[in-house]
């Protein structure tokens, strides 16, 4: 999918940054193919989309889209992010690896704090703000160890919340960042180098991928 980097390139910043780029891919690809998820009826279908080379080569507005995307679904009290933030980045066509790794800012080590950050914030914006919520939920208290009695709508709240917050703070940020160094995050997508007419990845190729040639 992508040319080997020349010598010159791997001694310069920019071809560090490539470099981790396509450790990145290689991580995304792993995930992605894993052999839970590969021999799924229903994830086979997404994943021919995903491996459109598009939504891998790198320019401002499909990383920060992609960026947003796995940000939003980082904040998100659920098993499995990367899938929906997959989908999701597939339909937007974004970036899929920078999805991928912002879904990793929630972690085991970082979930605890977000789960009671989000929490205070839903809380907040009830008390303070007046947001409505179902009063179902309301009605709904469960005990967190070391915490206490945590409500579930300003819970809910706080987590959305906090998604919209740190997606809407992704995309300007990508911008700037592509503007002060344009020469590591271009706006435009590279033309990649063409092994044939169909622009799909393959897990033959450097464990990267590469196209398949039409017959």
């Amino acid at each position: 999918m992508f040319a080997p980097p020349t010598r010159a390139e791997r001694v310069s910043p920019a071809g560090n940054m490539r470099k981790r780029y396509l450790k990145l891919v290689r991580q995304a690809l792993k995930s992605l193919r894993h052999p839970r998820l590969r021999n799924r009826p229903w994830w086979q279908v997404p994943m021919r989309r995903i491996g459109d080379r598009a939504l891998w080569v790198p320019c401002r507005d499909t990383v920060a889209m992609g960026l947003t995307v796995g940000l939003f679904f980082s904040m998100m009290l659920m098993p499995f992010q990367m899938i929906p933030a997959a989908i999701m980045t597939v339909w937007l066509r974004a970036n899929v690896p920078f999805a991928l790794l912002g879904c990793w800012v929630s972690n085991p080590l970082t979930t605890p704090a977000f789960l009671y950050m989000q929490f205070r914030l839903g809380d907040w914006m009830r008390e303070t703000l007046s947001v409505p919520m179902p009063g179902f939920l309301c009605k709904v208290q469960f005990d967190v160890a070391g915490v206490g009695q945590l409500n579930a709508a300003s819970f809910i709240l706080g987590m959305f919340t906090s998604g919209v917050l740190l997606a809407c703070c992704a995309y300007p940020l990508v911008h700037l960042f592509s503007a002060i160094m344009p020469h590591h995050l271009p706006v435009r997508r590279q033309r990649a180098q063409s092994a044939g007419p169909k622009n799909r990845l393959s897990s033959r190729s450097a464990g990267i991928g590469k196209e398949s040639a039409a017959p």
